[in-house]
């Protein structure tokens, strides 16, 4: 076992639901690592070697005393330090939560133990999980950012570090990282995963998410954590599809894609512009350009109303304990919400039906939105998380995305593809995900085409 055997999810659980590998070994495995890159990349926030091992070890004792197994037996999996979890601290990325301890795991923390996973540590997050940077750095190029808030989520993928984490979005704090990392970041539809055990910044856009090396390895994590919690008013008791075997199956036709540029695609770089169009030149009648509404020039400032009051109602309790101890940025945000009237927030909340009985009308004649994860290579610029403008629209609407690693920018940095699907069509966008990451990795080079 090396650990670079850790990078694929799906096929290191495959060996350990057989016993052809040992929990304790994939535990030191992802631990070498960490301990060959944490120094330079930085994304843990909270990590106790011998706590993962006796997770471990306390697998392999139960699968020899033959009890039944998890779906996820013997995987490690790190954490966004949001969610909370019984053994380990939970600080928000803020000085205010130092040394937190929670007395309970989060709804997804208590999951992932009962489906057998290793809790292998807490990633790093941004202030209250908005724009403040980490301390961690890129893995591709340490000058450079990972992104926000779920930064230390992406990074260990990235590095190589967990084959598996969660992470979560309000606007773009999953697909940012997914695309400036080179990883496959999965953001289901909103109310699909529940929250209860996490900090709140808007009820209407905060969704949890995960990142993993392939769409197959991303399905996985998602299907174990997908459910209802009373906790969660936004979560319903409805069956789920089985993600993992609708992501493996074929399409039953070929995929149709609309390639949608999006109100903001001058601020896409021309990198991440030639990226979107050689795509869109790749599959040819599959693929066709598409306009959205005049309406959507109001999903960005509404998506605003809706995270900048959240922000004022529920980060009032650290505002309260330590303002001075807040960045400039979480400061401005909380004064900016203050100032929302009641009306214009509801007015807001309008919007998510009305925009998305526009995308309704896409998705009945294609299968997939096309459209930039991020408006380029990751900045160089490590007092900054970049921006997160192609994410909001999808924020907004609670619709699934995911972020998919299919490009590069002239600096060599990933460039990750957005593809979105329809509301409660989560396995139908990771189907059509992965036939698009089959499709590109089975076609020639650019130069190599006729």
């Amino acid at each position: 076992m090396t650990a670079e055997r850790t990078l694929d999810a799906c096929e290191l659980r495959d060996h350990l639901a057989r016993g052809e590998i040992s929990a304790l070994a994939v535990a030191e495995a992802c631990l070498a690592r960490v301990a060959e890159k944490e120094g330079e990349i930085e994304a843990f926030a909270f990590l106790h070697a011998d706590h993962v091992l006796a997770q471990a070890q306390r697998l392999d004792d139960w699968r020899k005393a033959g009890k039944p197994i998890g779906r996820l037996h013997g995987l490690p999996v790190a954490l966004k330090d949001i969610i909370d979890t019984a053994d380990m601290p939970t600080e928000n990325g803020t000085v205010l939560d130092a040394g937190r301890r929670p007395r309970q795991d989060a709804f997804v923390a208590a999951k992932l133990r009962a489906e057998g996973a290793i809790l292998f540590g807490k990633t790093t997050t941004t202030e209250l999980a908005y724009f403040a940077p980490t301390k961690t750095r890129n893995p591709h190029d340490t000058t450079r950012t990972p992104g926000g808030s779920s930064a230390g989520s992406a990074a260990s993928v990235a590095a190589g570090m967990v084959p598996l984490s969660v992470g979560t979005q309000t606007n773009g704090s999953m697909l940012r990282p997914a695309s400036y990392c080179g990883v496959v970041g999965f953001k289901p539809g909103h109310g699909v995963i529940p929250r209860t055990g996490l900090i709140v910044q808007s009820e209407p856009l905060d969704t949890i998410g995960v990142f993993g090396r392939s769409v197959e390895d991303a399905a996985l994590l998602a299907e174990v954590l997908q459910g209802y919690d009373a906790g969660d008013r936004d979560t319903h008791p409805i069956a789920r599809d089985r993600l993992l075997e609708v992501a493996r199956s074929a399409p039953p036709v070929k995929p149709q894609f609309a390639f949608i540029k999006t109100p903001v695609w001058d601020q896409a770089d021309a990198d991440m512009q030639g990226a979107m169009q050689e795509l869109a030149g790749l599959l040819g009648d599959q693929c066709d350009e598409v306009e959205l509404p005049a309406a959507f020039a109001n999903a960005h400032p509404a998506h605003r109303r809706l995270m900048m009051a959240g922000f004022a109602r529920n980060l009032r309790p650290w505002a309260e304990r330590g303002w001075d101890q807040l960045s400039r940025h979480m400061q401005d945000a909380i004064e900016e919400g203050r100032e929302i009237k009641a009306v214009d927030y509801l007015a807001a909340l309008d919007w998510r039906n009305i925009l998305n009985a526009g995308l309704d009308r896409v998705f009945a004649r294609y299968d997939a939105i096309l459209t930039p994860a991020a408006p380029g290579e990751a900045p160089d610029d490590l007092s900054t998380t970049g921006d997160p403008v192609f994410n909001t629209i999808w924020s907004l609407c609670g619709v699934p995305a995911l972020s998919l690693p299919l490009a590069n920018g002239a600096n060599g940095m990933p460039l990750g593809i957005q593809i979105v699907g329809a509301r409660g069509q989560e396995g139908r966008l990771l189907r059509t995900a992965r036939w698009l990451m089959d499709h590109v990795a089975a076609s020639p080079e650019p130069e190599d085409r006729p």
